[in-house]
């Protein structure tokens, strides 16, 4: 941890700051995992949606 003291004798006290990296572009297998998954998501949202209609 960074600390600093100003003239006041204030401590102010940093946090480390990590390591930046660059994200990579997800793979092919990825990409289709998330589709999959969004699939899914849109159906479950859309069955609720669906049910609470019925119900009320």
């Amino acid at each position: 941890m960074y600390t600093t003291i100003n003239e006041d004798g204030v401590l102010n006290n940093y946090a480390t700051e990590p390591q930046v990296y660059c994200a990579e572009f997800p793979t092919i297998w990825e990409q289709r995992r998330y589709v999959l998954q969004g699939a899914v998501a849109a159906t479950f949202v859309t069955a609720l949606v669906l049910f609470a209609f019925a119900i009320s």
